[in-house]
């Protein structure tokens, strides 16, 4: 992707100034995306959902799309992402926990080579050692600066909106979050501009709501921000996702492939599995996983592997047309933003 490194570039400088101008104030703007969720929720319900069409159908989806995104954002806030050295996270039994089709326990993914039910190669991953924190670490794993820990299958800090870092763990639900927050933007955008438009006195139609106008016109207008903002970002990581990169990751193999490139080779990404498996991989579901009814309901589910092997093509051990030694290191990529 021609803007792979650009698009990291920014994200780096706005994880870095973030972090400076948030501090500590993290968790104080969580609170206050929490609140503005739910301005905007009580927003659509009040004003919006009683004039909708076939409402028995119409407002069991709507509340069905509010779940999901507060669902969605309480995980990607409070499940860790994945911390070299913690114990790995067993499925849970609660009501909130998915449970895969069929009985057994799964077996785990560091005992060695072995093949999914999807087809694909599953290997044991390489180790390196992080020459910040000293912590021996799998293949995909990286140091965040600002939590000064290695965290696995890293792909960004994030400190404003929702203080943490999106990893392993968590990147599932952080994906999720951003496309309810994008659907539900866009649906009370389509259907709440005449009621914008009456909230500025345009249409001198009497306001009978219970949520004051300039609420309601603000709420608006930060919806439609939210809607393009988030959409472009969503869009960049589904693109990453169906390449099987992070966003990390594809930084690194952009310089990848312009090295093999002057050795007149080809970089080949050894998790690249095709659009399709990355997306299933990635959500962890379809044959192997977990339901589809997972991207619909917001269940509380682990990834395919505990970030100590991977999902490989066939007969590739490691990336191909990158040399021993070439692997970009935490401090050369940080050195380039």
């Amino acid at each position: 992707m021609i803007c792979a490194r650009r698009v990291f570039k920014c994200f780096k400088t706005l994880e870095r100034w973030g972090n400076v101008v948030t501090g500590a104030a993290g968790p104080y703007f969580v609170a206050l995306a929490v609140i503005l969720i739910s301005m905007g929720t009580f927003c659509f319900f009040d004003v919006i959902a009683p004039n909708l069409s076939y409402p028995y159908i119409s407002i069991p989806i709507c509340i069905l799309i509010a779940l999901n995104l507060f669902m969605h954002y309480f995980y990607v806030v409070t499940v860790k992402p994945g911390f070299i050295g913690e114990p790995p996270v067993e499925p849970g039994t609660s009501f909130l926990w998915a449970q895969k089709p069929g009985k057994g326990k799964q077996k785990a993914l560091t005992g060695g080579v072995r093949w999914t039910s999807k087809g694909v190669r599953i290997t044991p991953a390489g180790y390196t050692k992080c020459v910040k924190c000293a912590s021996t670490r799998p293949e995909r794993a990286h140091h965040c600066r600002i939590c000064n820990k290695c965290v696995l299958k890293y792909d960004h800090h994030c400190p404003v909106r929702i203080n943490q870092c999106v990893g392993l763990h968590n990147e599932r639900h952080f994906v999720m979050f951003m496309a309810y927050l994008v659907l539900s933007t866009f649906c009370l955008c389509i259907s709440g501009y005449p009621y914008f438009f009456e909230s500025l006195g345009v249409t001198y139609i009497p306001w009978d709501h219970h949520v004051p106008e300039i609420m309601f016109a603000m709420i608006f207008i930060l919806s439609v921000v939210l809607c393009f903002a988030v959409g472009v970002m969503l869009g960049y990581h589904l693109y990453n996702i169906s390449w099987g990169e992070t966003s990390v990751e594809a930084q690194d193999h952009e310089e990848y492939r312009r090295k093999a490139k002057i050795r007149n080779e080809s970089f080949v990404n050894s998790y690249d599995l095709g659009k399709r498996k990355n997306l299933l991989f990635f959500f962890n579901i379809g044959e192997g996983g977990y339901s589809i009814i997972t991207l619909f309901i917001p269940f509380r589910i682990n990834p395919y592997t505990d970030g100590y092997s991977w999902a490989r093509q066939e007969g590739l051990e490691r990336h191909q047309g990158m040399r021993q030694g070439e692997e970009l290191t935490d401090d050369e990529n940080e050195d380039d933003v």
